[in-house]
C-alpha cells in the first residue's frame, strides 16, 4: 500500500504560502510567532521552511519587514503585507474558494 504522508506533505507545502499570508492579513508578525500560530492551526513548519519562504515573499514585493525592540531579547524582524502582497492575497482567496468547490463537486455521490 501506498503511503499517505508523501501526498499529505505535497498538500501542505503546496497551501503553506496562502496560509502564512492569511495569518500576516491580520498583523505583522516575526518568524516564531507564524510558526505558533500554524502549529495551534495543526499545520507543522520547521523555521527551516519558513524562512526561505518569507525571504521569497518579500523579495517579490508582497512582505516588507520592520525590525522592532524585544523585552526577551534582540531586535525582531516582524513581516507584513504590502499592498501588491494584499492583492495577491486576494487572489489566492478566490482560488481557494474554486479548488474548495472543485473538491466538493467531487466528493459528493451521483456526480
Amino acid at each position: 500500500m501506498v503511503n499517505i504522508d508523501n501526498a499529505k506533505s505535497q498538500m501542505r507545502k503546496g497551501m503553506l504560502e496562502y496560509c502564512v499570508l492569511l495569518l500576516l492579513r491580520r498583523r505583522a508578525s516575526y518568524a516564531s510567532d507564524i510558526i505558533q500560530q500554524l502549529k495551534e492551526a495543526d499545520l507543522l513548519v520547521v523555521e527551516g521552511t519558513l524562512y526561505p519562504l518569507l525571504s521569497r515573499l518579500k523579495k517579490d514585493g508582497l512582505l516588507s519587514y520592520e525590525w522592532q525592540e524585544s523585552t526577551q531579547g534582540p531586535p525582531r524582524k516582524y513581516y507584513a503585507l504590502t499592498p501588491d502582497g494584499e492583492v495577491f492575497l486576494s487572489g489566492l482567496d478566490a482560488a481557494w474558494s474554486e479548488i474548495e468547490n472543485t473538491v466538493e463537486v467531487l466528493k459528493k455521490e451521483g456526480v
